[in-house]
């Protein structure tokens, strides 16, 4: 079963730690100095918090695989959308190991389409041998300056 997930940019990470959990009546499943996560399951949604970018509001939204053949079913359905498209591959992002393909619609949402294989030590890591951060930690999820 897939579960949504969304991504938001907070000015003060402790209060909107309070903020939502007491909102979502449950504290962080994973909790960092600089990220949130809470895997509520009613609703079924992963809902994550940074302070790391400089624009705040929503970063991007994406769709949870809980197996890759899941997240396979979810980039033909992305194929099928059209919209531009960047199949980061295996990452590590936000605190865990993923396989991550991105999509942008019309509008420019940011839709990620995601399978976490476990948890990582560093909220992101250089990706594909550049000097550079891809995909979520190029972007409004993580970097310091969102596009």
């Amino acid at each position: 079963m897939q579960r949504i997930h969304v991504m938001l940019q907070v000015e003060d990470l402790a209060d909107s730690v309070r903020f939502y959990s007491a909102l979502f009546g449950s504290e962080p499943t994973r909790r960092k100095d600089d990220y949130a996560k809470w895997m509520l399951e009613d609703p079924r949604i992963n809902f994550s918090i940074s302070d790391r970018g400089e624009t705040k509001g929503v970063a991007h939204l994406g769709i949870q695989a809980e197996t890759p053949e899941e997240l396979a079913t979810l980039r033909l359905r992305i194929q099928e959308a059209g919209g531009k498209i960047d199949d980061e591959g295996e990452t590590t992002c936000c605190y865990h190991e993923s396989d991550k393909t991105w999509v942008t619609d019309a509008q420019g949402v940011s839709w990620e389409a995601f399978y976490t294989s476990g948890e990582a030590a560093t909220y992101h890591a250089q990706q594909r041998g550049e000097d550079r951060q891809d995909g979520c930690c190029a972007d409004s999820c993580c970097s310091e300056s969102p596009a």
